[in-house]
């Protein structure tokens, strides 16, 4: 899994910043189970309207690899789910903590 943010006021420092990437393989049975249900409630749901994106608006991309599955799930701060901003939470706080 990796994710990747771009744009923002902080564009230009973000420009060279590889994805971060996450080994779901390695998490905790309890952690791989709660990311489980996030990712299956930010893909079920449908994407916002990205057209009233805002210029300096964040934006994120999780890439999800599941065998010859890929799933990208893309959103920013000016039009997200709750589902999408929940998994960018765990995500964040998962890789705050390495």
């Amino acid at each position: 899994m990796a994710l990747e943010t771009y744009g923002g006021l902080a564009a230009v420092t973000n420009l060279r910043r590889p994805p971060r990437r996450l080994d779901t393989d390695a998490l905790p049975e309890a952690a791989a189970g709660e990311l489980g249900e996030l990712l299956a409630a930010a893909g079920s749901m449908p994407q916002e309207d990205q057209a009233g994106r805002t210029r300096d608006a964040m934006s994120y991309t999780i890439t999800v690899e599941d065998g010859d599955r890929v799933t990208v799930l893309e959103q920013s701060d000016a039009a997200m789910t709750p589902a999408f901003a929940a998994l960018l939470t765990w995500l964040k706080r998962h890789f705050a903590q390495e």
